[in-house]
């Protein structure tokens, strides 16, 4: 892999492992300022509905002042709005913050998954966005493991280390990544590094950067829709596993435990990655094929009743979520045009925030209705539609998108 990329991979680990604090928005409204549950989970959905126009202006930036600064500018805001929450000493300054790190928290991702499009031929990107994906995971194990010792001291420390980390990370990119004038990826060779820009390459790039216009895309769409179903599932396992646990009388913070492992299989499975028989399969082949794990794993969450077959399922559905991700990102980046690559993965990116408004919503109406067995059933036929779906109607489109039609 090309140097970018690896510090790319290396500063999101470094900033994984400090994002242990979100989760514990909510538990810091209720304990500190008394607010109730509801109040907490309002003020939780504003800051994932914040992430939505964050994701947009993160592509945006990136085509207008440059990858590195928008990364860097993402990143020390996030340090910003979590010491403000750190310090704030009403409800009032707390919902404030937690908007304003939601107006700045996806930043990052377009400018980051568009450097790595760049940097790697096409045939390449599946591991590259699968190393990406693995240093969320890596740090994820250690994420846990640090909130657990911080927390029961107090809850505001979580965010500063958060910071912390933030800045750490900004600083390690701001120093190793090449100057934005030399980004584009137009002047980008495959180690990564690139020539001296100038005046005009600027100008050219503002003006390509005008001409992208992703919603046009039916492909892209089609790939949305899919994408905003499968951040649902997603969520709704970080959500529903807890109260899953509960309800079977174990131990809900052994969620914890279980998401460990599935941050393990994550790390794992990569090598996995480059067997030919799944390395040879198409885009759409290999995300049905996670789907279906996906499904496996999900249907076992409605079938189980113990921790070893809580575990057991829970690798079965990372493995679908390593054929998903890795995916996914190569697909989105090689529909778009040249230069346009930011603004496409800022697209696609905001399936994620919608899933977060989203998935509070779903996951605790469908528990209390039709309870846990009905849930993970729902969820996982939920997912045997998206493998269909990828393979009937997205596929077309991806084999012959044609002409971008609003």
């Amino acid at each position: 892999m090309p140097r970018t990329v690896w510090l790319l991979v290396v500063a999101r680990g470094v900033n994984r492992l400090g994002a242990f604090s979100l989760p514990f928005l909510t538990v810091l409204i209720s304990t500190d300022f008394g607010a109730g549950v509801t109040t907490a989970g309002l003020l939780s959905a504003a800051f994932g509905l914040a992430t939505i126009p964050s994701r947009l202006a993160g592509g945006r930036l990136a085509s207008r002042l440059g990858r590195r600064r928008t990364i860097v500018l993402g990143l020390t805001g996030c340090a910003g709005a979590q010491l403000g929450i750190a310090a704030a000493g009403s409800l009032a300054a707390v919902a404030v913050f937690a908007v304003l790190l939601g107006l700045v928290f996806e930043l990052y991702e377009p400018p980051s998954q568009a450097l790595i499009a760049d940097a790697v031929g096409p045939s390449e990107r599946v591991r590259a966005y699968g190393l990406f994906n693995a240093a969320l995971a890596a740090g994820g194990t250690g994420a846990g493991l640090v909130a657990a010792a911080l927390g029961r001291w107090d809850l505001r420390w979580l965010f500063v280390v958060d910071a912390v980390t933030c800045l750490l990370c900004a600083l390690i990119l701001r120093i190793a990544l090449p100057a934005d004038h030399a980004d584009h990826a137009d002047r980008t060779d495959h180690t990564g590094l690139s020539g001296e820009g100038t005046p005009s390459d600027d100008a050219g790039r503002a003006e390509r950067a005008e001409a992208v216009h992703p919603w046009r895309d039916r492909a892209l769409r089609a790939m949305f829709l899919s994408g905003t179903l499968f951040a649902l599932v997603t969520t709704q396992i970080t959500m529903g596993l807890p109260l899953t646990l509960a309800r079977h009388g174990l131990e809900p913070a052994d969620a914890g435990l279980l998401f460990t492992a599935s941050a393990v299989t994550v790390v794992a499975a990569q090598p996995a990655l480059r067997l030919r028989r799944l390395a040879e399969l198409s885009d759409s082949a290999a995300i049905a094929l996670g789907h279906v794990l996906l499904a496996a794993g999900l249907a076992g969450y409605a079938a189980a009743s113990t921790m070893t077959a809580f575990l057991a399922a829970t690798v079965l559905w990372s493995l679908g979520d390593v054929l998903v991700l890795g995916r996914v990102l190569t697909v989105v980046a090689d529909l778009a045009p040249p230069g346009g690559a930011d603004r496409y993965l800022a697209a696609y990116g905001i399936s994620w925030g919608v899933a977060t408004v989203a998935a509070p919503v779903t996951c605790t109406q469908l528990l209390q209705h039709v309870g846990v067995g009905a849930l993970w059933a729902g969820t996982a036929g939920l997912c045997l539609v998206l493998a269909a779906a990828q393979l009937r109607v997205v596929e077309p489109l991806l084999r012959a998108p044609g002409v971008p039609v609003a």
